[in-house]
């Protein structure tokens, strides 16, 4: 089995990265010498294109990538590839938007690709969400009228008491249109994309690009954000530090993030020669 290509699919914060946002060292080089014996690398994450490239750059990826949790799958070396860019409609978003100011939320952020939309200025916020210099600036101000196009995501940040009531009420009235997750510890964060928005839908569209079977797909993640991969994944892989939910549907549960938990399931199961060998 070793000898066959498999497609890895990579989440990023809890899982790839450390603690820290970096690739230890010990995964890196197992990633790359999973890539050099032919397997294909792919990073599927809920961040925007813009916080995952530096990422991809460094481990010289040629693939496809899953952003947004699939609401946008896309190939940054390749214009020609067909992309995927799924927004919710901004009828729905608008809704939402005005839910949210009768909630009296902390703030609302509203992405469109990788133009960002944020309600009230919040330095906090903008520091988590800038990701490098590049970055177009934020356009900050009412949402309601600043946003005028289908948005990639939305992001909530209500207040603690408000959480259950809030995604109560997208479940009540927009459970046909929107999925809604909340971002583990220490944000309370809700993040909703369009229906049917998922990493399995992108991981899915990649598999059968590079026409790769089930069974030879190897999926990592930690979150609620993860669920559809992993067990769609014929190989889903639960991080040590991964929530109780992903490790019951996972098929294998290998160490935390902060352990190289990555790289160790690599370099074991693709039975890989790395030059920690």
């Amino acid at each position: 089995m070793e000898n066959k290509r498999h497609l890895i699919a990579l989440d990023l914060d809890g899982t790839l990265l450390t603690d820290k946002k970096v690739i230890s060292n010990k995964t890196k080089q197992t990633v790359l010498q999973a890539i050099e014996a032919g397997h294909i690398v792919v990073i599927a994450t809920g961040r925007p294109h813009r916080a995952s490239i530096d990422y991809y750059h460094e481990l010289s990826l040629d693939t496809p990538m899953v952003n947004f949790n699939g609401a946008l799958i896309h190939h940054p070396r390749d214009n020609k590839w067909d992309a995927l860019h799924n927004p919710m409609p901004v009828r729905t978003a608008h809704k939402i938007i005005d839910t949210c100011y009768e909630l009296d939320v902390n703030n609302i952020l509203a992405e469109v690709m990788d133009e960002v939309y944020l309600d009230q200025f919040d330095q906090d916020i903008i520091d988590i969400f800038h990701a490098t210099q590049n970055d177009p600036p934020f356009s900050v101000g009412n949402l309601k009228s600043k946003l005028t196009t289908d948005p990639t995501s939305l992001l909530i940040h209500p207040k603690e008491n408000h959480i259950k009531q809030l995604r109560g009420h997208l479940d009540d009235y927009h459970a046909e249109l929107i999925e809604h997750r909340k971002w583990g510890a220490p944000w309370n964060i809700i993040e909703i994309v369009k229906k049917g928005m998922n990493k399995a839908v992108g991981l899915q569209k990649i598999a059968h690009y590079f026409d790769i079977p089930k069974d030879r797909i190897i999926a990592f993640g930690d979150e609620d954000n993860d669920l559809e991969m992993i067990d769609y994944a014929g190989v889903g892989v639960a991080m040590g530090n991964a929530i109780d939910d992903l490790k019951s549907v996972a098929k294998h549960i290998t160490a935390t993030n902060e352990q190289d938990g990555v790289g160790s399931f690599l370099e074991n199961y693709l039975k890989l020669q790395t030059s920690s060998n």
